[in-house]
């Protein structure tokens, strides 16, 4: 179909949209690649609202984590001010380590503020959960993600072929979990549900409840549109020794960015502080080419 405007002929062919250019990051902070998520991973997180990724961090990083964690909940006052966190020494790295980052790119990042050098999310909170035997409780919460109001974060949305998790939580377990002594308690899919939670789930003996065991230095993620719950720790062999960290999109939020020591913000990478910078779209991507 043709126009005319000012004697010059238009066809529906002469009108391009172009498409939506944008460039998620390829390595992270300390240069590391980013291992893009395979297809049954994205279609288990899609499916489930969480993933599991046993052994991550082995080895002697595994132990200099532990031990700093360690340090941090027992004898905080032995470590520098500005380091008394779980952005502190070795587990700086944990938070935007290539599996996180990896997921991140595919379920939370802002595509119009991200690039090479920028991340497309922000840090919401990071925090030790230190648990010996009896400690912990249980309170489920969040779910039905379909239906969330704007401006709630706690949401899921979901298009054919893109899923979107703007509330994301990252878990790293540094000691052993045990099936069912005491790991996080999730309700596979209830990030998608419809319906309001039976009283049944109150009962963290229902069958509703999924849990996994794993070796220290796994690797937890789930939207936190999904319904969880922490449950008492009844391991006698070891604590729990977790870092909970939980990243939001830089274009909105449930709480105010977390902001490190001055000091400790200062000594990272210019992309590591793109996970701290305040929360709008226009002209928040760092470092553009």
């Amino acid at each position: 179909m043709n126009t005319q405007k000012d004697n010059i002929s238009y066809s529906a062919q002469d009108v391009i949209i172009p498409p939506e250019q944008f460039v998620l990051p390829t390595h992270n902070s300390d240069g590391d690649p980013i291992p893009p998520m395979t297809s049954e991973q994205i279609y288990e997180f899609d499916t489930h609202g969480w993933i599991l990724f046993p052994e991550v961090i082995t080895d002697d990083d595994l132990k200099e984590m532990q031990e700093f964690a360690y340090r941090l909940h027992h004898d905080p006052e032995s470590l520098p001010e500005h380091e008394r966190n779980t952005l502190g020494g070795p587990l700086q790295k944990l938070i935007d380590h290539p599996l996180v980052v990896s997921l991140l790119n595919e379920f939370t990042a802002h595509p119009s503020v991200t690039n090479s050098h920028c991340y497309g999310y922000t840090v919401e909170s990071t925090t030790l959960f230190y648990r010996a035997e009896g400690m912990g409780g249980f309170g489920p919460h969040n779910g039905n993600g379909m239906l969330r109001f704007p401006g709630d974060v706690h949401y899921y949305n979901a298009f054919p072929g893109k899923g979107y998790s703007p509330h994301t939580r990252v878990v790293w377990e540094l000691n052993e979990v045990k099936k069912g002594q005491g790991g996080t308690l999730l309700v596979t899919g209830s990030h998608k549900s419809v319906y309001t939670a039976p009283p049944e789930i109150q009962n963290p003996k229902s069958d509703i409840w999924d849990t996994y065991g794993c070796p220290p230095g796994s690797l937890l993620f789930f939207t936190e549109a999904l319904t969880h719950s922490a449950n008492p720790w009844t391991n006698t062999d070891n604590d729990r020794m977790a870092i909970f960290n939980l990243y939001s999109p830089v274009d909105s939020g449930y709480a105010r960015v977390y902001q490190p020591h001055p000091k400790l913000l200062e000594s990272m990478t210019e992309m590591r502080q793109t996970l701290f910078r305040s929360r709008y779209v226009v002209d928040n991507s760092k470092n553009t080419d």
